[in-house]
């Protein structure tokens, strides 16, 4: 749906600035520049919010090169003579730019708050089997299928071990750690290694969860947390078994 809302956008932005100034060709006589530059700025301001910043940036252009040919005089010709109609025209494309700047900038905030409502509903769905008193093996089973979609992973297994591992590890800050020195993640993503999640509770390691990652990819921080959160409540719902058993 994104990639058809872009391509339309596009198209947008190629065939709508000259059809507008075609439009205001007849009372471009009359009417203001600066007004007929507001109808193309509006126009941009629509193709930005709907597609992306290609789109935004093309209906900018666009605008500025058929405001010049239609609406500026001399008419007809790519060339700008009066000193406001050159101003106008810069106005219309730094306006331009910043529109669809701001555009894609809200779109990633929208990004960001769906990725943090798919993690907190991942995270309630997992509290609940723990509430509910479920057997550690069986929320360690959803949180591995969890664990590959938040982090990306490919494989995943639990294994019921306290012994602190010494490789590849996520840490409870949501830090990587390659034995003790810290992994820049940002920078060169995961290395083609197992990743190492400790489940903590009370101060203490009930198990661990081994991860294959996806070499190069980097996960968000929120992304890293939310994991260890996961694996925490897996390593409650085992500490919550062991006092059962005893």
């Amino acid at each position: 749906m994104r990639g058809r809302h872009d391509r339309i956008a596009v198209i947008g932005a190629l065939l709508v600035p000259p059809a507008i100034g075609a439009v205001l060709t007849p009372v471009r006589a009359s009417v203001p520049n600066t007004d007929a530059a507001l109808v193309l700025v509006a126009f941009v301001v629509a193709i930005a919010a709907f597609g992306n910043r290609a789109a935004g940036y093309l209906a900018t252009f666009g605008a500025v090169v058929w405001f010049d040919f239609f609406l500026t005089v001399p008419y007809e010709r790519l060339a700008i003579t009066r000193r406001n109609d050159i101003q106008t025209a810069v106005l219309l494309l730094l306006v331009g730019m910043a529109v669809s700047e701001l555009a894609v900038s809200a779109r990633r905030r929208g990004r960001v708050v769906a990725a943090d409502e798919a993690l907190l509903a991942v995270t309630q769905s997992t509290a609940g089997l723990v509430a509910r008193g479920e057997s550690a093996q069986a929320v360690a089973d959803q949180v591995c299928v969890q664990l590959q979609a938040v982090l990306g992973a490919r494989a995943c297994t639990f294994e019921r071990s306290s012994v602190q591992p010494r490789g590849l590890r996520l840490e409870p800050d949501g830090s990587v750690r390659w034995g003790a020195a810290l992994w820049d993640l940002a920078e060169h993503g995961f290395p083609d290694e197992k990743l190492s999640l400790p489940a903590r509770y009370g101060g203490e390691v009930h198990g661990r969860f081994v991860l294959t990652p996806i070499a190069g990819t980097a996960p968000s921080l929120q992304a890293r947390r939310s994991a260890v959160v996961l694996a925490d409540l897996t390593g409650a719902a085992a500490a919550a078994g062991s006092r059962r058993t005893m």
